[in-house]
């Protein structure tokens, strides 16, 4: 819909908005759709380089993010999709309103994106302090003293390897791993098969990197933590900003500053609100559902 009204030039209030280096406000209108689209475009090849290094390292260490997946909290994460699904909604209502001209509407549309946007960012922060008192951070910060259900971590380092067999028990019966599984331990393996046994066995670094898989956790489990904060916190940014944004649309919405002949600024910003809830449809199943 064209925000110019058919009206006299000097009636045309949209005229008080339009700015000096363009000639008529349809033409400030396109340009700015045009700078935001441009501008959206840098934001999707941004996270699209995130999702690439998600990509390689998911193929790198599928074990990985399969463990540490179950750390995160799915009904969270729901939790989020579904206020950012909302707020989605009431923004677009926001800039329909604007376009019709429909104070009251745009005015509690806005006010609702801005509370969605705020929940989100309270849930997540919520999220972000309970990793933090479990110690589930990324680098040398991750250091968790329960598995993803709760239960007590293997201590590696202090256990006795045990006795490697080529034959299987001849007798039924609890095996080591066994033991520490009905114990309460998170006893997880890796997706690698092992390395074939020679004579003398599997080679001695081998059998120590499957001992750690086997009664802890994978290696490398910090490599997910750091692509999670890393996606998420520029997203919940992103989302930070779209919050400031909004607040400046219901100020300027509530003076009556948007209309039919006037919608621009409310259009643009529904557009990048439009991006956010996208980005964020990608990473809730990729971090949370896929393990």
């Amino acid at each position: 819909m064209s925000e110019v009204a058919s009206v006299g030039e000097g009636q045309n209030p949209v005229r008080e908005h339009l700015a000096h280096h363009f000639d008529t406000p349809q033409q400030q209108f396109d340009a700015g759709k045009l700078g935001m689209w441009l501008f959206l475009t840098t934001e999707l090849l941004l996270f699209s380089g995130l999702f690439c290094a998600y990509a390689v390292y998911r193929a790198l260490h599928p074990e990985v993010f399969r463990y540490a997946g179950q750390y995160l909290d799915m009904p969270s994460g729901l939790a989020n999709t579904l206020i950012l699904l909302t707020s989605g909604l009431t923004m677009a209502l926001a800039v329909r309103f604007a376009q019709t001209g429909k104070k009251i509407g745009l005015t509690i549309c806005l006010f609702l994106t801005i509370c969605g946007g705020l929940g989100f960012l309270g849930l997540h922060g919520y999220e972000y302090f309970t990793n933090y008192r479990q110690k589930l951070l990324w680098g040398v910060d991750y250091n968790p003293t329960r598995g993803p259900h709760g239960k007590t971590l293997a201590p590696i380092l202090s256990m006795t390897p045990p006795k490697v067999s080529a034959k299987p028990a001849a007798s039924p019966g609890w095996t080591r791993l066994d033991q520490l599984g009905k114990a309460g331990f998170i006893v997880s393996h890796s997706d690698i098969a092992p390395a074939s046994p020679g004579p003398s066995g599997v080679a001695p670094e081998e059998k120590i990197v499957a001992i750690a898989t086997a009664y802890g956790q994978p290696a490398n489990v910090q490599l997910f933590f750091s692509i999670y904060y890393l996606m998420t916190g520029l997203h919940s940014l992103h989302v930070l900003v779209g919050v400031i944004l909004i607040t400046w649309l219901l100020i300027r919405a509530i003076r009556g500053d948007f209309g039919p002949a006037y919608y621009t600024p409310v259009d643009l910003i529904g557009m990048y609100w439009g991006l956010v809830d996208m980005i964020w449809m990608f990473l809730f199943p990729l971090l949370y559902l896929i393990h």
